[in-house]
């Protein structure tokens, strides 16, 4: 396995659901919905919604970061559902549940 990836952001589909992955990138956009937290990871190649709720170690890593921190995301990948998938993006199917984060220095 390559140290900062498994894949590339824009590579990731609805035929990697239930794998364990690991990116790199530029925290491009941060969303808060009150005990979710939706990062918007961007890499060279594209971008991936990362999600941490309650439940991920990587939930108070994350919220501490500001926009342009480079980091590593381990997690799963899952479908998103019928109402929130994005047609507008490669990788507009799914998005990947942070279990743990890295942050690069």
């Amino acid at each position: 396995m390559h140290a900062y990836r498994t894949h590339k952001c824009a590579e990731l589909s609805a035929s990697h659901v239930g794998e364990t992955v690991r990116l790199s990138g530029w925290v491009h956009r941060k969303r808060d919905h009150g005990g979710v937290l939706f990062v918007d990871l961007r890499d060279h190649y594209g971008m991936t919604q990362i999600v941490a709720d309650s439940d991920s170690p990587a939930l108070p890593v994350l919220e501490g970061l500001r926009i342009e921190s480079v980091i590593t995301i381990d997690g799963e990948v899952k479908a998103r559902s019928a109402a929130t998938v994005n047609p507008n993006l490669p990788t507009g199917e799914i998005e990947v549940f942070a279990r743990s984060i890295t942050v690069q220095s």
